[in-house]
């Protein structure tokens, strides 16, 4: 039986490790909420909204599934005097089974203004921490030979993002984990395995179209890349209403449909949530996934943020 169990136990080993050097998909957090909190994609947005600007979210994934990812991020950023520069910066902890990462990246952008808008260039850097906890795995007859070594790793990380905007479009290219540095290590019976950051590539546009004085329609599209998976892509279509919520639905092309919606609940207090619902092989074990978030628009001394922003 101990003979048997250990030859399981390995048998979860590899597919952990299989897991880590070839599912990156996972290796940046899902949100569905991206087109309300664009730091976490592209660094370059930093200071857009021209007032001091906090987003907290929470992801909830795949509920009904044990292990299933859980994320939660808080992000700021703001424009500063001179009107060209944005600082901000953001730190996060996503949950996978039993890896934990989290990290934290500082922002810096410059904008230059054109014609009909602005043009930024963003660079974030910053460092993530990887932790493997195998006491989350539970087996049914404990291998009391089996003892695996802590498996943690921080590496330094590299964002670059540009970012075009008018009060009425917006249209951006983003590359994350750019030093694609070795991340997850694990040793087990002398022998060593590595997993890698994988060099992610975000693309995203979208406009505001006014269709009456209280109605304003909002299409946005992203578009995901990363080596060794399909292109993903999200298509959006929302609408404003009087200038106080968004309403609207997306299309993951990972067949999932998400219900969306933005409540502005007081002066600068954003409140927002989505629910994705799957159309895949998933459907049949979980019941969606939750994600909450909560803005705040902070308005100095010189506020020059426009009433409503659509981005």
């Amino acid at each position: 039986m101990r003979k048997k169990n250990r030859i399981m136990k390995k048998i979860i080993l590899a597919l952990i490790l299989f897991c880590n050097l070839s599912v990156v998909a996972q290796q940046d957090p899902l949100f569905s909420q991206y087109m309300f909190n664009k730091l976490l994609v592209n660094p370059a947005y930093a200071g857009s909204r021209e007032t001091f600007t906090v987003d907290v979210l929470n992801r909830i994934q795949w509920v009904g599934i044990d292990g299933a990812p859980k994320t939660m991020t808080l992000a700021a950023h703001s424009i500063l005097g001179n009107n060209k520069v944005g600082l901000g910066g953001y730190v996060y902890r996503d949950e996978l089974g039993p890896t934990i990462n989290q990290g934290a990246m500082a922002t810096y952008s410059y904008r230059i203004q054109t014609q009909k808008g602005w043009f930024s260039f963003g660079i974030q850097g910053g460092i993530k921490h990887f932790n493997f906890d195998w006491n989350a795995i539970q087996t049914e007859y404990p291998d009391y030979i089996f003892y695996p070594e802590d498996v943690q790793r921080i590496t330094p990380d590299l964002n670059l993002g540009f970012y075009y905007y008018t009060p009425r479009f917006f249209a951006g290219l983003s590359s994350k984990q750019m030093l694609e540095n070795e991340y997850g290590v694990a040793e087990y019976e002398g022998k060593t395995s590595f997993s890698r950051l994988s060099r992610h590539f975000y693309a995203m546009t979208g406009f505001a179209m006014p269709i009456n004085d209280k109605m304003v329609f909002r299409p946005s599209m992203m578009a995901k890349y990363v080596n060794n998976a399909p292109v993903q892509f999200d298509f959006n279509a929302s609408i404003l209403f009087s200038d106080i919520f968004w309403v609207g639905v997306a299309y993951r092309t990972e067949k999932a449909v998400i219900l969306l919606t933005e409540f502005t609940i007081a002066k600068g207090i954003r409140l927002g949530y989505s629910f994705d619902l799957y159309l895949n092989e998933l459907q049949l074990h979980n019941k969606g996934s939750h994600e909450f978030r909560l803005g705040f628009d902070i308005a100095g001394k010189k506020d020059r943020m426009k009433t409503p922003r659509y981005f």
